[in-house]
């Protein structure tokens, strides 16, 4: 009987594994998660009354795998969709203070966060056509200023960037971190062009289905938090699943290969590293320098997550929205903040708010580096500037991540393709999770259900 060895236990290894067991019942699997939870960065903390998420806040409804892998789970009729306030008013902090981000024509051409030759560029942007023979992987900015202009790269791409990824727009791939948006420009000509096309596409085949029209991106968690997507895989691999069993190395066998687990060895058929490169590095450094230099060129910024509680009584305003971005090129002590508690109910006691501050990513490194009292006092200053907060936090709590978000510099693309013709040279050997083909959680739960079909033809016979 076959034996498929997935190392790593986050959302990727846990679907992966999920579809696995499903389309290869017969086969013998084992997860091998070196924490002693599975689940990766995706981490609920329940304390006080408050429930704060440590990685990722929710996920958006625009790709389809995850809720098709919570309906398998039995677990969609929990999932609660964030408030309607969350997905229209969202804010940047830009020239000292807190503006909305325009939702509608109408606020685009009051908003001042664009002047009226940057507007212009902007809605220009469905006339202005790709130049020929471009060739090379785009940063960010440079992406944007071509398509809409200075002030656009400046400010907007600089959001996007920051919100998602904590990197740098001038260094991240264009193609690689937003493949969505040069997949318009490249198929329709412009990027508002192709929204508006994709956008139809989705409403006709709602209404072929006779379903109602989607809400575009809305997002979703569950009331006891996101980890219980994770908990709920694991429950169902629980006679699949190993936690506390750390892999030092791989070795290629005549039958396969040995993972060496403290002292344990463990023999495979198949190996998929489903664990973020720098680890999948170390691993296979005795086994193939190549792939291992290859895996190691991939890198990660460093994020804190700060939540932080205060009393309502001490908050002006009702702040009914998803948050705000400050532009990583500010160099402020946050990067952005969510008002979790107007997101999602049961996120703080009755009385209270829940805010969420993300400090770090590539232009603060050193923040990481700073004390659990001076992040805390140092989101305080930023809440009490960006939103007027009176009264001292009722409630803190900090979570860091050293290796937080893998960067998709330019130059991406290629280093995977290295990585990829690198594993391809071992029969049986796979990567998967969010350092190669998408950082956000949809990303990593649809490539690993595509992996696990992939590896399910090339595990059945004929």
């Amino acid at each position: 009987m076959s034996h498929i060895v997935i190392v790593g236990g986050g959302i990727s290894g846990l679907t992966l594994a999920e579809s696995i067991r499903t389309l290869l019942p017969a086969h013998r699997l084992t997860v091998l998660e070196s924490s002693l939870h599975a689940g990766g960065n995706i981490v609920t903390q329940s304390a006080e009354g408050y429930r704060v998420e440590g990685g990722p806040n929710g996920f958006l409804d625009n790709k389809p795998g995850t809720i098709r892998l919570c309906e398998r789970l039995g677990i969609r009729d929990r999932l609660i969709a964030a408030s309607e306030g969350s997905r229209k008013n969202r804010y940047v902090w830009w020239k000292d203070r807190l503006r909305a981000l325009p939702g509608s024509l109408g606020s685009f051409l009051r908003t001042d966060l664009l002047s009226v030759r940057g507007k212009v560029n902007l809605l220009a942007e469905s006339y202005r056509k790709r130049p020929p023979g471009l060739r090379g992987d785009e940063s960010v900015t440079e992406f944007a200023r071509r398509r809409g202009g200075k002030e656009v790269a400046a400010l907007f791409a600089d959001m996007m960037v920051t919100g998602i990824h904590g990197g740098d727009p001038d260094r991240l791939s264009a193609a690689s971190a937003f493949p969505r948006l040069t997949m318009m420009e490249r198929d329709f000509g412009s990027v508002f062009r192709g929204m508006g096309k994709l956008a139809r596409i989705r409403k006709a085949e709602a209404i072929a289905k006779g379903e109602p029209a989607p809400v575009n991106g809305r997002m979703w968690s569950f009331e006891g938090g996101l980890q219980t997507l994770t908990d709920a895989l694991s429950e169902r691999l629980r006679d699949n699943l190993r936690t506390s069993a750390s892999v030092s190395t791989i070795r290629r066998t005549p039958s396969g290969y040995e993972l060496a687990v403290g002292d344990e060895t463990i023999a495979a058929d198949r190996v998929i590293l489903a664990c973020p490169s720098w680890a999948a590095a170390k691993m296979t450094a005795a086994m193939d320098s190549e792939l291992s230099i290859a895996l190691d060129a991939i890198s990660y910024n460093r994020i804190a997550v700060v939540a932080i509680g205060y009393r309502k009584e001490d908050v002006p305003g009702s702040f009914d929205g998803f948050g705000y971005i400050a532009p990583g090129k500010s160099k402020r002590d946050v990067l952005g903040v969510q008002w979790c508690s107007s997101i999602f109910p049961g996120r703080a006691p009755e009385g209270h708010v829940l805010w969420r501050a993300l400090c770090g990513g590539v232009h603060r490194m050193e923040m990481l580096d700073w004390s659990d009292g001076e992040l805390i006092e140092a989101v305080h200053r930023e809440m009490s500037l960006a939103m007027g907060v009176r009264g001292r936090p009722t409630f803190s709590r900090v979570v860091r991540w050293p290796r937080a978000i893998p960067q998709y510099n330019v130059g991406h693309a290629a280093r995977v393709a290295r990585i990829e013709a690198a594993v391809g040279r071992f029969a049986g050997l796979h990567i998967a999770g969010n350092s190669y083909y998408g950082v956000a959680l949809n990303d990593c739960t649809e490539s690993a259900a595509r992996l696990g079909e992939e590896i399910a033809r090339l595990s059945t016979p004929g």
